[in-house]
């Protein structure tokens, strides 16, 4: 056998003789420790007499006579490890930085590693002999127990076992260790104990526990483009996954959508305390207070430099904040960050994390986190915060655009309910006076929200006063306006990719409905709303069948027919945008039978039972109806005469309007007015019209002469030179009228002029 595989020779009683080197390295003990000592002695365990695992090695014994001397001669058996895989061996326990542990069958430690003195910083001789889940201190000792014994008993390994280690010291964090446990054997099958190893992760798992907070906080926060919202979000997201107690302040003006102070921050800023989540609030959530001088709070608006915080009793700063002072005794709090809110250097507010009774206390490392989950929150607070002013400008311009107190006239009575979107929207209405005491109800939308909507909005309900002082037939009225936002469309098509409003097409409706008083019909124009619905007086509400017209700025060229009715007089009418109708006005709509109950009460009745009905949730686009309750202008205060054709039609129609402004009990000097105004209209019927000619006076708070015939001659103002005689009529009615035009009929026109009366009949 060579020389390399004997380990000793022992004597006929069982004495080292010689110690090699192989038994050196093999047991560990030096040929001073072993000579002239038994193998029984040697190899003896610990005090119940039994042998470790470390020492059973298979060997080879064979007999040889020395000086005929008997002698036993010990060498490694064929199958024992080689030199190899000693040395691995005695690398794994002498440099392996993971943590090795035998265990015999009783989970007590009989052997560790160099590794294993440094995870507790605890010396050998204090593991040696005990159980291993107790002699670390583990956090669940039963829990591992139990694990161990699993694997003494299948013999199936548990690997990668993540446990928490209880702290040796009060005031440290717990470690965190990867345990495995693999059951030992020796050749014969026989059950040894068990190795367990132990990895120390605290570091990877702070990593991973930091990354976590830190997706929590970018997953949650920003869901809502709301100040409050948002902060309530944050302190959702962090408690208790960072800290126990959380509270935020926001300075006042970013919660009112307003720009934040600059840094430092003065004393005199308020803050509001937007959202809490924890134990004990120190003020109420919404509060507005300025913040103490002297405490790490109004430091940190100073320097936007994030703080560790002592808390304690002996903490100056609590006595310059009694009631936070108060509430972090009642808490249990024992360790605080403070952090700002900021962006760009500009303050948002500060956010105050606090660690309280059994937690873990803050350390320097959890500054820098705090820090950006911090960044986070300003950054979603700041974006809705300049959500909130355009908002509010969206909004402020759209209550500015629609009619604040319209004119309306005594025929129609008016109550309208309108819902406005989260987001500001273009819904809008409009009451406008028209020649001949006719009123026209406007109900328009347009797509979209925010300032593109409102300004849109703005743009279409100017055309549409424009086109109505020039008395257009409401089909003629709702083609020009239809072009209009055909060339508002068209301009925004042509912004640059880049610009958000080349993405959002412009798309519009409207609903235009014009009463006349005195012949009692409504003539209906339709583009893209919904059918409107009329409630006679003591009948039944019924939908109007108008035919749709394309939606403004629609593609082709498509008309918008007209529809005219009977409307009688006490009648109901509702028009809405296309979300309320069909909540509403639709015949199977969910409010319809409410509506009906309600229609021929008061208006204003009427808006509030939908109002109530229809309640306060969220809408991504403006909802509106107008309901209209119409009158009959009385028969005395409208007058109407057939002409002559001929010349003598301007005397007999100025002695007629003499009369009849006589009985109405018009002043004298708006009396001669309108004859001179009724004289050049019929003599310009005379002399450039058609028979029949008729003339009509209406007294309805303004005096309106209306002269028809039966040409569709446009009349044409003009100056006529000193020299002419005649082309001064239309020229004089111009002059003295507060407003003329022309209207036109099926057969023929009627030119008409308004003055306004000083003292009404």
């Amino acid at each position: 056998m060579p020389s390399d595989d004997r380990l000793m020779r022992l004597d006929e009683a069982g004495r080292v003789l010689e110690w090699h080197r192989a038994a050196r390295e093999a047991f560990g003990r030096s040929a001073e420790e072993t000579v002239g000592r038994t193998v029984a002695s040697l190899l003896r365990g610990g005090p119940d007499g039994r042998v470790g695992p470390d020492v059973l090695r298979p060997v080879l014994v064979r007999p040889m006579l020395t000086d005929g001397t008997l002698v036993w001669e010990v060498s490694a058996a064929p199958d024992a490890a080689s030199g190899h895989d000693l040395a691995v061996l005695r690398a794994i326990f002498t440099q392996s930085p993971v943590g090795l542990h035998v265990l015999d069958d009783r989970l007590r430690i009989v052997r560790v590693n160099t590794a294993s003195h440094t995870l507790r910083d605890t010396a050998e001789d204090r593991l040696l002999g005990r159980v291993f889940s107790r002699a670390y201190g583990l956090a669940d000792p039963e829990q591992e127990e139990a694990a161990a014994r699993r694997v003494l008993e299948t013999g199936r390994a548990e690997l990668n076992r993540i446990v928490r280690v209880v702290p040796a010291a009060a005031g440290r964090e717990h470690s965190v260790y990867s345990v495995s446990y693999v059951r030992l054997e020796n050749a014969r099958g026989d059950v040894l104990g068990l190795v367990a190893s132990a990895i120390d992760m605290t570091e990877r798992e702070r990593a991973l526990w930091r990354l976590s907070v830190v997706d929590e906080v970018r997953r949650r926060v920003g869901e809502r483009l709301d100040v409050i919202a948002a902060c309530h979000e944050f302190v959702d997201a962090v408690v208790p996954r960072f800290s126990g107690i959380a509270v935020v302040e926001v300075v006042e003006e970013v919660v009112r959508g307003e720009a934040p102070p600059l840094v430092p921050v003065g004393r005199e800023v308020p803050l509001r305390r937007a959202a809490f989540r924890g134990v004990v609030s120190a003020y109420p959530v919404g509060e507005v207070r300025r913040l103490p001088y002297g405490t790490p709070f109004s430091r940190v608006l100073t320097d936007l430099r994030p703080r560790l915080v002592r808390v304690d009793e002996d903490s100056l700063w609590l006595g310059a904040d009694p009631p936070r002072a108060d509430a972090i005794r009642a808490s249990g709090a024992h360790s605080l960050i403070v952090a700002p809110l900021a962006l760009r250097g500009e303050a948002l507010g500060v956010v105050s994390f606090y660690r309280h009774r059994e937690e873990e206390p803050f350390e320097e490392a959890d500054v820098a986190l705090a820090a950006d989950v911090c960044a986070h929150a300003a950054l979603c607070i700041d974006n809705a915060r300049r959500y909130a002013r355009e908002r509010t400008i969206a909004a402020t311009v759209q209550r500015r655009l629609l009619p604040q107190r319209p004119a309306v006239p005594d025929t129609v009575e008016l109550s309208h309910l309108h819902l406005s979107a989260s987001e500001g929207g273009g819904a809008w209405f409009d009451v406008i006076g028209m020649a001949g005491s006719r009123t026209a109800l406007v109900v328009g939308e347009v797509s979209g929200h925010g300032m593109a909507a409102a300004t849109t909005m703005g743009q279409l309900r100017t055309v549409i006063h424009s086109l109505v002082s020039l008395d257009l037939a409401p089909d003629e009225l709702v083609a020009r306006l239809s072009d209009t936002a055909a060339r508002l469309a068209a301009e925004r098509a042509a912004l640059p990719a880049g610009d958000p409003l080349h993405r959002e097409p412009l798309t519009a409706s409207c609903l235009i409905a014009v009463y006349d008083p005195i012949d009692l019909t409504c003539t209906f124009v339709r583009a893209g709303l919904a059918d409107p619905v009329v409630v006679p007086p003591g009948g039944d509400p019924a939908v109007v069948s108008v035919p749709a017209g394309p939606l403004l700025a629609g593609p082709g060229n498509a008309p918008f027919p007209a529809t005219t009715i009977d409307l009688p007089a006490g009648s109901t009418l509702a028009i809405g945008t296309r979300a309320l109708a069909r909540e509403v006005l639709a015949p199977a709509a969910p409010l319809r039978a409410l509506f009906d109950e309600h229609a021929h009460g008061p208006l204003p009745d009427l808006a509030d039972a939908m109002a109530y009905a229809v309640g306060d949730e969220q809408r991504s686009q403006d909802a509106l109806m107008l309901f209209a309750r119409t009158a009959a202008l009385p028969a005395e205060r409208v007058f109407g005469r057939a002409l002559p054709p001929g010349p003598e039609a301007a005397p007999f129609a100025r002695a007629e309007a003499r009369r009849r402004l006589r009985a109405w009990g018009v002043d004298q000097e708006a009396a001669f007015t309108t004859e001179l105004i009724v004289s050049e209209l019929v003599g310009n019927a005379v002399r450039y019209g058609i028979p029949p000619l008729n003339l009509r006076l209406i007294c309805n708070g303004v005096l309106t002469c209306e002269v028809s015939d039966a040409a569709m001659s446009a009349p044409h103002l003009k100056h006529a030179r000193t020299s002419d005689e005649t082309g001064r009529g239309l020229f004089i009615v111009a002059t003295l009228a507060d407003a003329w035009g022309t209207r036109y009929q099926a057969e023929g026109k009627t030119v008409w002029a308004q003055q306004s009366l000083h003292d009404r009949p």
